[in-house]
């Protein structure tokens, strides 16, 4: 879907206090969702300042928080720190560690939900130690069922939900604000608002800088690691997002790998294989392991891959991504070259839970398929 972009006549700032202003006048419950990432710490300071104004009510605001056990020990005291903001403030706090699935990149490469936060079965591997004050049991979860996804918009149904999503974080993100927008729609169907969907990256860091916001260190150690501003994105430990860091984070944290091997074994890949085809890696250091080898045939590979569907791809999640994967290969195959089947056959064993790399490609190999259809219809006078 084309996504056409509007100057508006007001900075983003502002219009981010205008749709959460617009929110609480509802009279509704309003939830904030908070991880003490750069994202909702911007929010979190937009709504603290219309609650000290007087503009908007705290009495209607819950603020939450769902601990994934494999956090770093940065954004938990950071989120303490805010949680004392908002109960001073006379907003309510939740501060969840429950059973909740979640994303695992190193289970058996297949980015599936096995992963489950505060496993009452693996107390003694835990990553952390819950705070005292986390609430552990709610009557709305279905432990070790539900993803927090599924667990929040139903405990939050009698309200509105704000949360720092932003658009520029994702293709699908862009295409979904955007058809919102199209039909009139100013929340989606889980009663969910976006109040910073339109900042950029840049927004976000000028908006921390100007306000004297601090920030987890773990933002700063990832910057002087070489880590890329794009890809300043902290989430639990076994996230694609955060795994890619967790090597370079060990010195540090001195003893994070530690800890992390001893709740999931499989994360030591993370320091044996990161630099490989096994994570659909692009990185320097590939390209020089790689240095002197014949280019593989990646159309040929994926063929092999799919020839065995029930071999190769034994789980549910795994059989699923692949038959996505593998219908795109088939619409593609005619006009993609190696580097794009390159591409494929490395998003779909490094796993693609969210379907990130697909939506990448999907827009990469049928957007260079129109331009140079568009270059040789101009060619030919057309």
């Amino acid at each position: 879907m084309a996504v056409k972009r509007c100057a508006a006549s007001i900075d983003v700032i502002e219009a981010a206090k205008i749709r959460i202003r617009n929110v609480f006048r509802n009279g509704l419950p309003v939830y904030m969702s908070f991880s003490g990432g750069k994202d909702s710490l911007c929010m979190a300071d937009i709504v603290v300042k219309l609650i000290q104004s007087g503009e908007i009510n705290p009495a209607q605001l819950t603020v939450q928080f769902i601990d994934e056990e494999a956090i770093f020990s940065c954004i938990e005291e950071k989120v303490k720190e805010w949680r004392k903001k908002f109960l001073l403030l006379g907003a309510q706090f939740e501060w969840f560690c429950l059973e909740v699935k979640h994303f695992n990149c190193f289970n058996e490469l297949s980015n599936d939900e096995t992963f489950i936060c505060w496993d009452r079965y693996k107390k003694d591997v835990w990553v952390r130690t819950p705070p005292s004050f986390a609430i552990r049991s709610h009557p709305g979860l279905k432990p070790r069922k539900d993803a927090y996804q599924d667990f929040l918009p139903r405990i939050c149904a009698d309200g509105i939900t704000i949360t720092g999503i932003r658009t520029a974080e994702s293709i699908q993100r862009l295409e979904n604000i955007a058809a919102m927008a199209k039909a009139g729609k100013t929340m989606t169907n889980k009663h969910q608002v976006f109040p910073i969907y339109d900042w950029t990256d840049n927004d976000v860091w000028l908006y921390l800088l100007r306000e004297h916001i601090d920030i987890p260190e773990i933002y700063l150690f990832l910057w002087q690691a070489g880590t890329n501003k794009r890809q300043l994105r902290v989430s639990q430990f076994f996230s694609v997002d955060t795994a890619r860091s967790l090597v370079k984070m060990n010195e540090y944290y001195p003893d994070l790998m530690e800890r992390i091997v001893r709740r999931e074994p499989n994360a030591y890949l993370a320091a044996l294989y990161w630099d490989s085809e096994m994570f659909g890696r692009s990185s320097a250091t590939r390209k020089k392991n790689e240095e002197g080898e014949a280019e593989k045939d990646y159309r040929a590979a994926l063929f092999e891959l799919f020839a065995d569907m029930d071999g190769n791809f034994p789980t549910k999640h795994k059989r699923r991504t692949a038959e996505r994967y593998r219908n795109f290969f088939m619409q593609v195959s005619a006009i993609a070259d190696n580097k794009d089947f390159k591409a494929i056959y490395e998003g779909l064993i490094s796993g693609d839970p969210k379907q990130r790399s697909f939506r990448a490609l999907y827009h990469r190999i049928f957007g260079k398929y129109i331009d140079n259809a568009k270059k040789e219809g101009m060619k030919n006078g057309q």
